[in-house]
């Protein structure tokens, strides 16, 4: 595959970084990833870094392309929720490790989404946001219903409250598959948490799109400290990675 890609995990004016990205490829596929350690619950950090742990290891661990990308992308987020519930053993349910996460497989010409929570991936196409995943969240129903627009739903105080998560509870927590995307040469899938998309806009991640060839990764930090600057002084860990596909 011809591709570029870049990421990167500002702390923002946390105390703790509870962030992890991942981007994985090889000539055949690529995993991207982003998990966000909730910090309202204990271990964040560790519940993202044990999830990110083990979707590597459930990459690395298959032939590629893989037989079944979707079918991959849920087995893969069931694993993670599991390693991040046994952390949590012995915990009361309210200070269990959670997270949120978002991931993109890409090979043969096409992508494939998935994501629990308000972890969120993007497709860029044309200097535009061609598709974004939908939150796991109530401020994303009111959105979706009309009863509210994308600029006070930055705004809404439950912004922040999603309705499900990886780790926590041992039963599967509720995902989204968002099934197979052509891709077309200039694509750029973007992958983010709240603590990034929170603090820039739709046309300000759009203009990703626009980097020149090479310059994926300076283009993903300058909007990333955009967004932090636009949510100081209360900045979440702002996380991102990018994949720029430029045919196979």
């Amino acid at each position: 595959m011809q591709l570029e890609h870049a990421d990167l995990n500002l702390l923002g004016h946390r105390q703790e970084n509870q962030d992890r990205a991942l981007t994985i490829a090889d000539d055949r596929a690529a995993l991207l990833a982003v998990v966000d350690g909730m910090g309202g619950h204990a271990d964040g950090a560790l519940a993202a870094e044990t999830a990110v742990a083990s979707m590597r290891d459930a990459f690395e661990s298959q032939p590629h392309p893989l037989f079944d990308p979707d079918g991959f992308l849920h087995l893969t987020i069931g694993r993670a929720h599991d390693a991040v519930v046994e952390l949590g053993h012995g915990l009361p349910l309210e200070a269990r490790p959670r997270a949120t996460c978002a991931l993109c497989l890409v090979q043969d010409g096409h992508a494939y989404l998935a994501h629990v929570g308000d972890s969120r991936v993007y497709l860029l196409r044309g200097g535009e946001v061609f598709e974004r995943t939908r939150d796991h969240s109530h401020v994303e129903l009111l959105l979706r219903s009309g009863k509210i627009t994308e600029e006070q739903a930055l705004a809404h105080p439950m912004r922040n409250y999603v309705e499900c998560c990886i780790g926590g509870d041992p039963v599967l927590p509720e995902m989204t598959l968002s099934g197979r995307r052509a891709l077309v040469p200039g694509d750029v899938l973007l992958l983010c948490t709240d603590g990034f998309w929170s603090g820039v806009t739709e046309a300000q991640i759009a203009a990703l799109a626009h980097a020149e060839r090479g310059s994926l990764g300076g283009a993903l930090e300058e909007l990333a400290v955009r967004a932090v600057r636009s949510n100081a002084p209360f900045a979440d860990n702002t996380t991102a990675t990018a994949f720029r596909w430029y045919g196979p």
